[in-house]
């Protein structure tokens, strides 16, 4: 009798945000591997790495701030990993540990929000680089071609992230492999194809650079492994329970460091060599009649990242009190996405404005992040009570902690935090209009460390606060312990626990 392979199969996925049981906890790291690749072989990743040659830097001087950035970011991505691991819960309800029961429904909104506004535009970008590749083929349909690639694109998408994790982890793991080896021939191709020159800029050294240097890492560096960080455990949840916490941090970080500085190195590299960024003229000219495979493979950045945003978007929504299947509020998230899309593809000004908008998300996911790091790892020693997460929630008694009160209804210390953070991160931020041009950022000829000052005066004031309430209640629970001691004296009665110790 032939048995199979249950991390293999594609199942529907039911689950919502409860716990995953250990039972069903069946991912390998290797599949994770796959998952934060292919959200990660995108066309944006090219563009983004060519920033740093028309800021003025040198293509060595780009290489190394992707290379050296993204350590960092991916590093603090694979933490994030490991706490979803750890619980088997996903990274929204998380935070409850954190921000409270109430609380926590912040975050919740916002993330929800921000997945789907991040499938429209996704699906908006490609949709134009799609169309470019199919007008240099000499296929030309107007309008109707557009929106008929764009709905099949919604429509691959949203039936990925109706099915849930587990046709997540298949398509990943299955196309990705494919999508790589397509990728490495046009690496090969763009590198015969130009010859740059690995010193030449024109950001002069001093501030100029340092500004340079400082939105490249806002925008590919740094900050591309933080503004993933929302999405983390929503995954790492179903990795197998004896798996170690290393081979979840080294899987999930270089699952998305490889494809980020392969693609955007080569970005640059193609931008140093006065190639240009546009990745549709270098797939014409470099494969002719052959770019039609290269054309699936363009379409498939978008539909790889985009069942994650889906996915994450209704368990974000799950986390925040809505009480319906996670498969009906995909449905929704995805209807409302192919409006937006729809919106997108009509008013292309209005486009260009959202996608400007939705880059500045770093200013509330670095503050965030830092609160959730600090409250994870430094405070509670990488420790949650899971059961606690859903007190006044689940009618399934093993799900109830012992008390109602643990997390509480509202952490005022991060709520506090998070929006003093939130001020820090846009005071030092320099976006494409006036309104995400921090005072900070102006006054250092438009430097961008917005992820620094948010998740430093985030995290560390959340600490402080944390550590004072700390003592403080230390301190009120000794008072009162002595008081009592003192009462049992005086009646001549010993305190209950003291009793309980003795006898």
């Amino acid at each position: 009798m032939t048995t199979i392979d249950q991390s293999e199969a594609v199942r529907f996925d039911a689950h919502g945000i409860e716990p995953i049981p250990a039972a069903a906890r069946d991912s390998t790291p290797w599949q994770q591997f796959w998952i934060w690749s292919g959200a990660n072989i995108a066309p944006i990743n090219w563009v983004l790495g060519a920033l740093g040659i028309s800021l003025g830097l040198t293509l060595l001087e780009t290489v190394a701030v992707i290379a050296l950035g993204n350590l960092v970011g991916c590093a603090v991505f694979g933490l994030f990993n490991v706490m979803g691991h750890r619980t088997g819960v996903n990274q929204m309800v998380l935070g409850r540990a954190v921000f409270g029961r109430r609380g926590a429904i912040i975050p919740g909104l916002v993330q929800g929000l921000l997945a789907m506004g991040w499938v429209g535009v996704n699906t908006w970008v490609v949709l134009d680089l799609v169309m470019a590749i199919l007008a240099q083929m000499g296929v030309h349909g107007g309008t109707t071609l557009k929106y008929l690639v764009a709905g099949l694109i919604m429509v691959v998408q949203l039936g990925l992230a109706l099915f849930g994790f587990y046709a997540i982890r298949t398509f990943e793991k299955y196309t990705v492999p494919a999508t790589v080896l397509l990728m490495a021939v046009m690496t090969v191709l763009a590198v015969a194809q130009v010859h740059p020159q690995w010193g030449a800029g024109t950001a002069a050294a001093g501030g100029s650079k340092l500004t340079a240097v400082t939105q490249l890492l806002t925008a590919i560096g740094i900050g591309w492994g933080i503004s993933w960080l929302p999405y983390s455990a929503d995954y790492s949840r179903f990795i197998r329970v004896g798996v170690s916490d290393r081979k979840v941090f080294w899987s999930t970080a270089l699952g998305m460091y490889v494809p980020t500085v392969w693609l955007a190195a080569l970005g640059a590299y193609r931008a140093g060599g006065g190639g240009g960024a546009d990745p549709s003229s270098l797939v014409t000219s470099a494969f002719g009649v052959m770019a039609v495979p290269v054309l699936l493979l363009i379409m498939h950045g978008p539909v790889a990242t985009n069942i994650l945003n889906l996915y994450s978007c209704s368990l974000a929504a799950l986390s925040v009190g809505i009480r319906i299947a996670r498969w009906k509020i995909t449905l929704i998230a995805g209807l409302v996405a192919s409006v937006v899309l729809a919106v997108f593809v009509q008013a292309d000004s209005f486009a260009h404005a959202f996608d400007q908008w939705m880059a500045s998300i770093l200013v509330w996911i670095s503050p965030w992040a830092s609160i959730v790091l600090i409250d994870f790892f430094v405070l509670r020693r990488g420790r949650v009570d899971v059961p606690a997460l859903y007190d006044g929630e689940s009618s399934d008694s093993s799900l109830r902690g012992s008390s109602p009160s643990l997390y509480g209804l509202v952490n005022r210390n991060a709520l506090i935090s998070l929006g003093i953070g939130l001020v820090a991160a846009w005071s030092w931020q320099y976006g494409l209009t006036p309104a995400t041009q921090g005072p900070i950022a102006l006054a250092t000829n438009g430097t961008d460390f917005s992820w620094l000052s948010g998740s430093l005066v985030a995290g560390g004031l959340y600490w402080l606060l944390s550590t004072r309430t700390a003592r403080a209640s230390a301190a009120g629970q000794a008072t009162g312990q002595a008081t009592g001691r003192a009462a049992g004296r005086a009646t001549g009665r010993t305190p209950q626990r003291a009793r309980k110790r003795i006898g």
